[in-house]
């Protein structure tokens, strides 16, 4: 697997069967230490009526398009993984684009989150998403959380991205340099992007729409989201 090209991905199968040889490359114990970048962003996604969550609305539309991950922003970042494959453990080839080139990176998601949280002030919150970590050849290191997120005395539906994060270690000098002007740039335009895009996506599916899903890409049950 490339660590840039100038075209998409033309071979998924063997990219996505290096994927699951790979390690993390990074050590989880580590993330509160000099280098490590820690983001949180709380955005509003639609209110339903208080309580829980209703049958067919922003909650559940939200938690759809997150599952196959249907809110990315495909002229910053897509991903190919197996559609059949169950979300814990899921192996995911991103994509990242800037300007005209294409940085193929690894994850595997951790974690899968389905539970109600008591606040502070007294409220309930009920949460689905999920986590992925970086693996090697990636060019960051971290884990990313994606969350949906509904306050039951509210109504309020909300997206929720947690993130940790620092610079891998990336052997192509070029590529280095890039990173390091333009890195953090990216990734905080990715946060604001994809918060807007799955705001809009669920607005368009409660008007009407039809819920967009992954592109099968082949072979087998290969799939790209987000779907153009």
């Amino acid at each position: 697997m490339r660590t840039m090209r100038l075209s998409p991905v033309s071979d998924p199968a063997t990219d996505l069967a290096e994927i699951a040889r790979l390690e993390l490359n990074y050590d989880p114990s580590t993330t509160s230490g000099t280098g490590w970048h820690h983001d949180r962003l709380r955005h509003t996604l639609a209110t339903e009526a208080p309580g829980p969550p209703t049958p067919g609305g922003a909650w559940e539309i939200a938690c759809a398009l997150v599952h196959d991950y249907e809110f990315a922003d495909r002229w910053i970042m897509s991903a190919l993984f197996h559609g059949d494959a169950p979300l814990k453990g899921r192996d995911m080839l991103l994509e990242g684009r800037f300007v005209v080139l294409r940085f193929p990176m690894g994850v595997r998601v951790d974690t899968v989150v389905d539970e109600t949280r008591a606040r502070a002030d007294g409220t309930e919150e009920r949460v689905w998403g999920w986590s992925y970590q970086t693996l090697g050849r990636h060019l960051e290191r971290g884990r990313l959380v994606y969350e949906v997120v509904k306050n039951t005395t509210t109504g309020r539906v909300e997206f929720v991205i947690t993130g940790v994060s620092s610079r891998a270690s990336i052997p192509n000098p070029v590529i280095a340099l890039g990173f390091l002007v333009f890195g953090r740039y990216t990734q905080r335009r990715f946060y604001r992007a994809v918060a807007a895009k799955l705001e809009e996506r669920v607005r368009d599916v409660l008007a009407g729409q039809p819920r967009p899903t992954p592109a099968h890409v082949g072979p087998g049950d290969i799939v790209r989201a987000p779907s153009a």
